[in-house]
């Protein structure tokens, strides 16, 4: 069985497309948690795909098990990209 790493994947509209500050930080668009970081690439994916039209929008994914135990990367020595 492989370890739970818990992912999140959210967005919303940039206020310049070259800085992550959100236009309307109430407006964001959560997508979801996931388990592991290919079912939260896979959530990314659809949602950017979802709002390709609008050059404002982006989605991101935050690492929340490096959050939750940022000592645990460097004790397993895993590097997840």
């Amino acid at each position: 069985m492989t370890k739970q790493l818990l992912h999140l994947v959210f967005g919303g509209e940039l206020t310049h497309l070259d800085e992550q500050e959100f236009k309307d930080v109430s407006r964001l668009d959560i997508v979801g948690i996931f388990p592991n970081y290919a079912e939260a690439h896979k959530a990314w994916k659809g949602a950017a795909q979802r709002t390709v039209d609008n050059a404002h929008m982006r989605y991101f994914i935050v690492h929340l098990h490096r959050l939750m135990d940022p000592e645990q990367e460097e004790q397993d020595g895993q590097h997840e990209h």
